[in-house]
């Protein structure tokens, strides 16, 4: 075992964790901890681009786009993190041209905008076009510009280090004073542990879209940082809001931007119908994305899906002209030659939502401080990214949001992580510290030989995933899909791995990220299930209408220390208000 000591240490190297290295590195010493090189990490597929009211092509301001956001979140949003949000987007754009990102350029030489889904001007009344975007690879430059000025300023990389636990100074579940202490890591090379002791650390984790079989997200977004958490007993928030993306290659899930539509596609039905008139006739296909996705669904449920199943519906960009499409939606229409042999120019695309993005994750503050429950924070902790839900994004996020939320927040969590750390010393850790971590991974590598396999029982939480707790959930699918993550539980629990070695043993690790997973899954269903309403990207056909006189409030899910909780989980949830200031919450049309 190796032991290391920094001033912060960032656990993940996407947009958000390089933009919080990016800030803390320049005013405390700062190590960066990730499972994958820097420029693999999930930001690289972004694709449409980073919102921001610069107004450069058409008028707007940054009150028109926090309210969107609130709107378009399904009045779940704290709006006091929205105003932020907004407010610093257009420095946040900025920042990031000044490093080098090479925005797509207007005739005069300004960042270029397009349209997306649920961004209007004054309160609705027609698109605007507020996305800065990079083609369609707006991600890719982001996370390759942030990693270059990283370089530059000589953050310390820890590649391939498989975070596995965060070290507090005591159990937020009985003691008062708790703060953060380091993390514990699995070095992939060598099969090492190390434990990081740290004044602050930053999760920066990303998602857990991989609990579900048909997902734009890749193998490892397997929501370490959020399981982490939970198992530490901090709470998680929202976890029952999961966004789906309507444009996913139909059969795989691989992402299509919302771009696509913000350049003029149309989706269209069995019938050759351009059907999101009917369900949103002002804004029709860049209406928000889960009344697009329930849109699409309703469809094929209705019968009018196309294909020899009747199972997708079709993205239409054969009006555009061919040299548009190559200037604008490069990657898209390479997708759709490479995976689905489809032709852009000449044919419709064959699309269907796919689980795309985590609105929950780990409760923060406007500063990126992480909470211990409704209002207190555990000094020296932060989230920033998909991992965290400082609730920007409510029960539904805005295209072109996320890659915002990673700079402004991981921004602001580099700058208040480093600042603690020049206030206090170093939490106390204790000599057995890696315990944990070293029995979690001699159990599961030592159990005796088991014909199930960690790949079988993953196949089948995705499959429980998808049919029960996806577009649409009712009381029944949501009981089921407990049941079923219950007994995959017990089958995990005695399930063992093949590869015994040291070095770069992917399996063990698939096996821990695996217990993740199933832990996430187990509080995203039991979620779903306690809010009887529909809102944003959950949907209960059992309570179609929003009910803001029990629900109008966000979600905490506790684990609880003796293991009992609600419906036979060892999960306990609770409430937080949400925080209003200007817009109260009103019926959602587009």
């Amino acid at each position: 075992m190796q032991t290391h000591k920094y001033d912060v240490v960032i656990v993940g190297a996407g947009g958000a964790g390089m933009r919080a290295a990016l800030e803390s590195s320049t005013r405390a010493r700062t190590a960066v901890l990730t499972k994958l090189y820097p420029t693999r990490s999930h930001t690289g597929a972004a694709q449409g681009g980073m919102c921001a009211a610069l107004a450069n092509v058409e008028e707007d301001n940054w009150e028109w786009h926090t309210y969107d956001t609130v709107k378009g979140g399904d009045y779940l949003v704290d709006q006091d993190a929205a105003e932020v949000m907004a407010k610093e987007a257009i420095d946040a754009v900025l920042d990031l041209e000044k490093m080098g990102l090479p925005f797509n350029r207007t005739p005069e030489g300004r960042i270029d905008q397009r349209r997306f889904g649920g961004h209007t001007r004054e309160h609705g009344e027609a698109p605007v076009r507020r996305s800065c975007y990079a083609a369609d690879r707006t991600g890719h430059m982001i996370l390759q510009t942030l990693y270059q000025n990283c370089v530059k300023q000589e953050v310390s990389f820890y590649n391939e280090f498989y975070v596995l636990d965060v070290l507090l100074s005591g159990d937020p579940r009985t003691d008062e004073d708790v703060r953060a202490a380091g993390v514990v890591a699995y070095e992939l090379a060598t099969g090492e542990i190390h434990v990081f002791q740290a004044k602050s650390v930053v999760f920066a984790s990303g998602g857990f879209g991989k609990m579900f079989k048909t997902t734009s997200n890749a193998h490892t977004l397997t929501g370490d940082g959020p399981a982490m958490v939970l198992r530490r007993g901090l709470p998680l928030e929202d976890m029952e809001f999961f966004q789906f993306h309507p444009t996913g290659l139909a059969g795989l899930g691989i992402l299509l931007s919302e771009a696509a539509r913000g350049e003029g596609g149309i989706l269209r039905n069995s019938e050759n119908e351009r059907f999101m008139e009917r369900y949103a006739p002002t804004l029709k296909d860049l209406a928000p994305r889960d009344v697009v996705a329930r849109a699409m669904a309703n469809e094929v449920r209705e019968g009018r899906g196309c294909g020899p199943n009747r199972d997708y519906v079709l993205l239409d960009l054969t009006h555009l002209e061919p040299a548009h499409i190559d200037a604008k939606l490069p990657d898209i229409t390479e997708f759709a030659r490479t995976y689905l042999n489809v032709e852009p120019y000449t044919e419709p695309i064959p699309v269907f939502p796919t689980a795309h993005y985590a609105m929950g994750g780990i409760p923060t503050n406007i500063r990126g401080e992480v909470l211990r429950n409704e209002k207190d924070v555990v000094p020296g902790l932060y989230a920033a990214g998909e991992v965290a839900c400082v609730s920007v994004h409510g029960a539904n996020r805005l295209g072109t949001n996320s890659l915002l939320d990673i700079n402004v927040f991981g921004r602001r969590a580099g700058i208040y992580a480093a600042e603690h750390a020049h206030e206090v010393d170093f939490a106390e850790v204790a000599e057995n510290a890696e315990a944990p971590t070293v029995q979690l991974l001699e159990e599961l590598k030592n159990r005796p030989a088991n014909p199930d396999r960690i790949a079988a029982i993953r196949r089948d939480l995705q499959e429980v995933m998808d049919a029960h707790v996806q577009v649409y959930r009712t009381d029944e699918t949501c009981r089921h899909a407990l049941a079923e993550i219950k007994k995959l539980k017990e089958r995990y629990a005695a399930v063992s791995v093949d590869d015994k070695g040291t070095r770069y043993n992917l399996d063990l690790l698939e096996g821990v990220e695996l217990g993740f997973l199933l832990d996430l899954a187990e509080v995203v269903a039991l979620g779903a299930l306690e809010r009887k309403e529909s809102r944003g990207g959950h949907f209960r056909e059992d309570y179609q209408k929003r009910d803001d006189v029990n629900f109008l409030h966000h979600t905490m899910a506790y684990r609880t220390a003796d293991g009992t909780g609600e419906e036979g989980t060892d999960i306990r949830l609770g409430k937080k208000d949400v925080v209003i200031t200007r817009y109260e919450p009103k019926e959602r049309t587009f």
